[in-house]
């Protein structure tokens, strides 16, 4: 299987399934020397672990963490650094009803095409389970970005139809985790909850939208052509489990307006070049311009359902299929910290590209 890489000078590689022994990641290129705060890795992991709510899986698993390499005396070597993540709570006897059959909207169908071999057992390593080695991998970015004067921040701003209106410069990130559903509106973020206890008590599940800001980015970040920063942000939230679409700046709204309303004019304020608006999104020609990143990621609602669908087996045969278990109703609240971490991902290696290209 390949495809289980990411990124270029700070590259990390994931490991392991769903219902296996463990998960895991190792991280190649890390710079050497870093104090690594093990907390916050912790802190990170527990956002986006199950069980921690009661409007997401009630799968138990403490997410502990165990460094195995790449670390001495609290500082990073530089060399591969791999951190592994131990599976506790695993019930495979809860997918055995599923082991011949493909769940609609799943990889099982696809998984077995492609492989002639599928880990049935929550999907093995097409399961979000995997992302928990993303948001350890992304907790190490964070640290080094932030001593780099860079911030990342995502919050929910839509479950269904409900929607947080607000610009994010007039929201309170410190209100992010006042609510289970991590909606800095707080008078929408008491629907949103309400939403999702409804829509699990059906035995159904909803989408929703998770928005992400990168402030304190310089200006020079990113590869012309084929490696923008914005294609690779692009990438980077597209490979997250269940999502489905991405837009930066003004995205689909940019389509309405003129280009004289549209064009970020520049301005300098303190000797700094900036710009009068930001449809841009912080990036322009694939390059960062020293403006907040923005970005939306939209979520579609998890394809594991409690209620009967039709579908068919390994044998073509039609058959019924309903969810069993510990499922997620919605997947946002969960998402938040592994848009943050892949965000992450993609900052601190285009940043060491920056520095590398003026050796």
């Amino acid at each position: 299987m390949a495809g289980n890489s990411f990124g270029k000078l700070f590259r990390i590689t994931t490991f392991g399934e769903s219902h296996g022994k463990g998960i895991g990641v190792v991280i190649d290129g890390c710079p050497a020397n870093v104090a690594l705060d093990l907390f916050y890795i912790q802190k990170q992991l527990n956002r986006r672990k199950p069980g921690q709510s009661a409007i997401v899986t009630q799968r138990k698993e403490a997410d502990d963490f165990e460094i195995l390499s790449g670390i001495f005396e609290g500082k990073t070597t530089g060399t591969p650094l791999c951190i592994f993540i131990a599976n506790t709570n695993q019930k495979p006897r809860d997918y055995e009803h599923i082991k011949d059959k493909f769940r609609p909207s799943h990889a099982d169908y696809t998984y077995q095409q492609k492989y002639e071999n599928r880990d049935y057992r929550g999907g093995g390593r097409s399961s979000a389970r995997e992302t928990a080695a993303r948001v350890a991998a992304g907790a190490v970015a964070q640290q080094i970005l932030e001593q780099k004067g860079i911030s990342i921040t995502a919050y929910v701003s839509q479950v269904g139809t409900l929607k947080c209106e607000e610009n994010y410069q007039n929201l309170d990130f410190s209100l992010i985790e006042n609510t289970a559903v991590r909606c800095p509106d707080l008078s929408v973020a008491e629907e949103m909850v309400s939403l999702i206890k409804a829509i699990k008590k059906e035995g159904d599940t909803i989408g929703g939208v998770v928005n992400c800001v990168i402030s304190g980015c310089p200006a020079g970040l990113g590869e012309p052509v084929f490696d923008r920063l914005h294609a690779q942000l692009g990438k980077a939230m597209l490979s997250i489990n269940a999502c489905k679409g991405f837009q930066y700046g003004s995205g689909f709204e940019g389509v309405s307006l003129k280009g004289s309303q549209h064009n970020d004019e520049f301005v300098t304020e303190d000797g700094l070049v900036k710009t009068t608006s930001n449809n841009s999104g912080g990036v322009q020609g694939g390059i960062s311009n020293g403006m907040d990143i923005y970005f939306k990621t939209a979520f579609k609602p998890v394809a594991t359902i409690m209620k009967n669908q039709r579908s068919v087996n390994t044998k073509g045969d039609i058959v019924s299929v309903s969810g069993k278990g510990r499922h997620d109703p919605c997947v946002v609240p969960r998402a938040v910290p592994i848009v943050e971490s892949m965000a992450a991902l993609v900052m601190l290696d285009y940043y060491l590209m920056a520095k590398a290209d003026k050796l």
